[in-house]
């Protein structure tokens, strides 16, 4: 029973994530009658006190999980920003506290602050900070462990909101990180002392070195991200492309120091040491081999696991691996449900936040599958079946978490887990970590043509046509009886009716979001910054005008935001897409777009020989008049004219595809970054442009939106597309008022994310 107390633990810590607010902690002294009455109950005899103490010690340990997250949330939340220092400058000391990331823009860190120079200035103890590389001191010359005094502009974490999106502000809650922010060049940064020695710190300078040195040794070559990664844990390490060849074949888990890798090595140190122990008479007489060899295999696995940064897979193992050494030392016969028992319950201990982590569930629960599938079996089977069973089991627990986290499952995840996990951990990881520690380079590069040699293998299996299955995400009713249906699936052979276990999968696979009725129109403001993404959807069809911005030279909006959210969506493919001009915020993320789903066609004032036009199967400028109709909604360009176009003097901004979408229930109008200009020329050529649901035009700029506009549209309500405290100021403050002052209702994409319109016989509905 201890193992169901530890697991009510968890559950309570779980069930405080899932609260909108955080509950009064004076709720937590009614742990103290309710663990009295449970022993006193435990000591009452008969079946009837035994069953009612088991139920009691269950609520206890579950509402101590519930009020211990509940505390360690207060504790974090209330280290935050004051409203009234967002934006402004302050002056800090403080000491870095992990290892610096360079990107093309500078190096970003975590400070852990120390002490606040400006007057009154209350920040919080971790922030994380850029440093661009034209501010003052070369970012070159940061290092973890180093004592800074600079100032700072900070403001509160803030992630774009959007339906089945990672959640960054959690991310960031969870890390203890509560402010973000920026180097200033005045008054200039002073390095005050050049390494602090504490633990930390040292530790994360070790990793700093090892990371340079692993990068010295492999220069340029194509997977030296894979082995850095593999030896310190820093995942930044590996390329988009990289890991999108890993995801689309479901070994992205070997990637990072996993669980398995950490065993494996470990394992490699315990039997070199049992064997070398058993050796001498004398060292065995002084201590049995078992538990030396146990004990040198956790002081490994505890160094690989710190080397990594301790994230979640690392702290499971090392945890497991501790319950079972103490087990071993203590003569206890510790049950392998009691270990992960065990060393679930310290996470949550340690970290109650964990648990809303994909890798916390997607560890321990590939951890108890293999437990489930290697276990209540007669006989022992031989290595290849019981891999087999190992890897079925993986495969099948995992579906409904992949397809509720992530809304894809590999399909050759079997086949290339089965060379890549002897290769990377039996091969790689022992090589990548010897390379990191000693100063041979051949053995850098040794691991690099083993990984090599396995990244060809798994592109050959990417590239296939089905490698991946992707579907919308299941509803949340379906994913626990998805897990339910595939534990039962799993068990032994001889079982009774395990085929029912095949028909609880089947809802998350069948369960379809419900489609529309011919006329109505459901639209998405997706919240992606400062740029714009709108998802449009008839009963049939489905188009997008425009795809949110780049944000660095690999990442954009398209991979991030817009792809995830028209897979969850359940969308295959796109009848049309629409690029309403050629500026990065608002076409930085097609490339993506058009290379993760099929595209009908694209409509754009891009110029001919775009590189988007160009990837764009069938393309072709927006042109005023043009129009079409999918299932009783009429799309319509209403600007630009055709011979605009030829008209070199014409800004960007104001060649924007501007698209009227009617519906029998309501109409939208999609303006893009029109002015003034092109708003006074729309006006002059189109009719009556009255509409219910209006994209402001240029993000609420005070350069669009004029009175004339604004009062011929009379929008019912009117959407900013804007970033968060954006350095445009956008939307302006006239602006905005200009459309409240109208009657319409205004909302801002930066402060309710992504904005969900329907337009049904009811009306239009608006939800944030």
């Amino acid at each position: 029973m201890t193992s169901l107390y530890l697991f009510a633990l968890v559950a309570g810590a779980w069930l405080l994530q899932q609260q909108a607010v955080l509950p009064d902690l004076t709720g937590a002294t009614a742990l103290v009658p309710l663990a009295v009455l449970w022993i006193v109950v435990a000591r009452h005899p008969g079946v009837a006190a035994r069953r009612v103490s088991h139920a009691l010690a269950i609520v206890t340990f579950a509402a101590a999980g519930f009020f211990w997250a509940a505390a360690v949330g207060s504790w974090k939340l209330a280290d935050d920003l004051p409203d009234l220092w967002e934006g402004r400058d302050a002056e800090i000391s403080g000491v870095i506290a992990e290892m610096v990331q360079p990107n093309e823009r500078g190096v970003r860190f975590l400070l852990d602050v120390e002490r606040a120079y400006t007057l009154n200035a209350r920040i919080p103890s971790r922030v994380s900070l850029m440093w661009y590389a034209n501010e003052g001191e070369s970012p070159s010359d940061l290092r973890a462990g180093q004592r800074w005094r600079v100032a700072v502009r900070l403001h509160k974490p803030h992630g774009n909101a959007n339906p089945d999106g990672f959640d960054f502000e959690a991310w960031m809650l969870e890390r203890g990180i509560r402010a973000v922010g920026y180097i200033r060049p005045q008054p200039a940064p002073q390095l005050v002392t050049p390494l602090v020695w504490r633990p930390g710190y040292l530790l994360e300078r070790t990793r700093e070195a090892a990371r340079h040195h692993l990068l010295e040794a492999l220069g340029d070559r194509p997977y030296a991200g894979v082995i850095v990664a593999l030896a310190i844990g820093d995942q930044q390490a590996i390329p988009p492309d990289q890991w999108q060849v890993f995801t689309r074949t479901g070994v992205n888990h070997l990637m990072s120091i996993s669980g398995l890798h950490i065993t494996m090595v470990a394992s490699m140190v315990l039997l070199l040491v049992l064997r070398l122990w058993r050796r001498s008479e004398t060292l065995v007489l002084k201590l049995p081999a078992v538990r030396a060899a146990t004990h040198c295999g956790l002081i490994v696995a505890l160094a690989y696991a710190a080397l990594s940064g301790f994230a979640v897979p690392a702290q499971r193992t090392v945890y497991m691996l501790a319950v079972v050494a103490i087990a071993l030392w203590s003569g206890w016969s510790a049950r392998s449900t009691a270990v992960l028992a065990a060393a679930a319950a310290l996470v949550i201990v340690l970290d109650p936040m964990a648990v809303i982590a994909p890798g916390f569930w997607l560890s321990f629960g590939a951890v108890a599958v293999i437990m489930l599938a290697g276990g209540s079996r007669i006989g022992r089977p031989g290595w290849f079946r019981a891999w087999a069973q190992t890897q079925w089991a993986v495969t099948l627990a995992l579906v409904p978490f992949l397809l509720a986290m992530f809304q894809q499952v590999s399909l050759v995840s079997p086949i290339a887990n089965a060379f890549a996990i002897p290769l990377v951990s039996l091969v790689v990881v022992p090589l990548a970590l010897a390379a990191s520690v000693l100063p041979l380079d051949w053995i850098a590069s040794a691991a690099h043509l083993v990984m090599k040699f396995c990244m060809l293998l798994l592109q050959a299996l990417s590239d296939l046509p089905d490698a991946v299955w992707q579907q919308h995400a299941p509803p949340a009713w379906a994913v626990p009886i998805a897990v339910a249906g595939a534990l039962w699936m799993l068990l032994p052979r001889g079982f009774p009716a395990r085929w029912v276990g095949a028909m609880m999968m089947l809802p998350q696979f069948l369960s379809m979001p419900a489609k529309l009725s011919p006329g109505e129109l459901r639209m998405t403001v997706l919240d992606v910054g400062q740029g714009l993404a709108v998802v449009v959807r008839t009963r049939s069809h489905a188009l997008l005008y425009d795809t949110g911005p780049a944000f660095t030279e690999q990442i954009d909006a398209g991979g991030r935001i817009v792809v995830p959210y028209l897979r969850a969506a359940g969308l295959s493919r796109l009848d049309g897409m629409v690029i309403s001009h050629d500026h990065s915020d608002h076409s930085g993320g097609a490339l993506s777009v058009l290379q993760a789903f099929p595209v009908g066609w694209l409509a754009s004032s891009l110029p001919e020989e775009h590189a988007i036009r160009i990837a764009a199967t069938r393309s072709w400028f927006c042109d005023a008049g043009e129009s079409w109709e999918w299932d009783g909604v009429s799309f319509e360009f209403l600007y630009p004219q055709p011979g605009d176009y030829n008209d070199p003097d014409e800004k960007d901004n104001d060649r924007s595809c501007v698209l009227r979408v009617v519906s029998p229930f309501g109409s939208v109008l999609l303006p893009g970054d029109i002015e003034r200009f092109s708003e006074s020329r729309l006006l002059q050529s189109s009719g009556n442009l009255r509409t219910d649901v209006l994209l402001a035009p240029h993000h609420g700029s005070r350069t669009s939106s004029t009175p004339e506009f604004v009062h011929a549209v009379a929008p019912v309500v009117t959407v900013f597309s804007v970033g968060y405290r954006n350095r445009f100021g956008h939307p302006h403050p006239a602006v905005s008022a200009r459309y409240r002052q109208a009657g319409s209702r205004t909302l801002r994409t930066d402060l309710s994310g992504a904005l969900l319109i329907g337009m049904t016989p009811a009306g239009v509905d608006v939800q944030s």
